[in-house]
């Protein structure tokens, strides 16, 4: 079976008391659940009893462009439902279905060159018009359970969150933070603390782009009004033209 997650523990030692504590790490990287997830009862029972194997807080480190979100809401829900505190860190890329895993961390970290995606879920679908519609309730319904996962997070609206799905948007760090996505950037190492964390946010969109290229190509195929014709070159126009009707009536 392939794995897309694994998990690492190792005990530290807090350097002002001594105390030693177990620190539990748990990576997702690559496709989630490309191979071994779906419609097999065995593996999510196998990613809880390696979750529930042993307490204490947890770091989850996501890189992954997302994949099932059967999976990734299964995986949510045990995450949300552990009894420590889980800290996710977003190293890469949390990008569809693994965005909505990561809004399961209490604190939700992102590198200063990381990015997070978000789009409606998307589906195949095969057969006439009756399996199509029941396809798109499907997708609707998917679409409104991710949106709970983001609004308990974010605290955004829902019709908003439902523009950024739909206009499928691309955050940097900075905008992952600025929207609530994130809480914090990871701090850049020792001993730059006091450096000044950049403050441009952006975020890319389809429908932004799409909208932006149209008002381009509308801007280049405008007709340029023609200046109005003096009221003398009028004048003169018309009386052209009543000396031709006139030649015209004798030819």
């Amino acid at each position: 079976m392939k794995k897309f997650w694994n998990w690492k523990n190792r005990t530290v030692t807090n350097q002002e008391t001594q105390e030693q504590k177990a620190e539990r790490t748990l990576f997702l990287n690559g496709t989630i659940a490309e191979e071994s997830w779906f419609d097999d009862d065995v593996t999510p029972q196998l990613f809880k009893e390696e979750l529930l194997a042993d307490s204490g807080d947890i770091t989850v480190w996501i890189n992954s462009p997302g994949g099932d979100c059967v999976a990734a809401a299964q995986i949510y829900n045990m995450l949300m439902d552990y009894k420590g505190n889980i800290t996710v860190k977003i190293d890469g890329i949390a990008a569809s279905a693994a965005s909505v895993i990561a809004m399961a961390g209490t604190k939700v970290l992102v590198s200063p060159v990381s990015m997070m995606m978000i789009h409606n879920p998307a589906t195949i679908a095969f057969g006439d018009m009756g399996d199509m519609q029941k396809a798109i309730d499907m997708l609707s319904e998917v679409k409104e359970s991710i949106i709970n996962a983001y609004e308990i997070k974010t605290g955004m609206s829902r019709a908003k969150l439902s523009h950024l799905m739909d206009a499928e948007s691309w955050m940097n760090a900075n905008k992952a933070v600025e929207l609530g996505f994130a809480d914090e950037i990871m701090n850049r190492g020792e001993n730059t603390e006091n450096v000044e964390q950049p403050q441009v946010s952006m975020m890319y969109s389809q429908v932004a782009v799409t909208n932006s290229l149209m008002d381009k190509i509308a801007k280049k195929c405008h007709i340029q009004k023609k200046p109005p014709v003096p009221e003398s070159t009028e004048r003169s126009v018309d009386s052209l033209m009543e000396r031709l009707d006139i030649i015209k009536q004798h030819i």
